[in-house]
């Protein structure tokens, strides 16, 4: 099929100096305004700082999540197990 055959449903629009040819499969369609998506283009007012929110909450669960990791590590259990630990790991040969 050659690209300058005009189909049934096609018309050619019109053609200016230096200009290419085009066929619109579905005249009139270029003159149509896009749909515009309804409803807010950013986020509403009442999603307004869930950002800073969330992140605010994710800090405070890590610095008392290291709150209890700082009081296990201080145990005298904990702390003798992870010096054997090491002695042990060094000690191979």
């Amino acid at each position: 099929m050659s690209t300058t055959q005009d189909t049934p449903a096609a018309t050619r629009t019109a053609h200016e100096p230096g200009a290419a040819e085009v066929y619109e499969i579905y005249p009139g369609a270029s003159a149509i305004v896009p749909v515009q998506p309804r409803g807010p283009r950013s986020p509403g007012d009442s999603e307004a700082g869930m950002a800073t929110a969330e992140y605010a909450i994710a800090t405070l669960a890590a610095v008392g999540f290291a709150g209890v990791l700082v009081f296990i590590m201080r145990s005298d259990e904990v702390r003798g197990f992870l010096l054997n630990l090491i002695r042990t790991a060094l000690a191979l040969p």
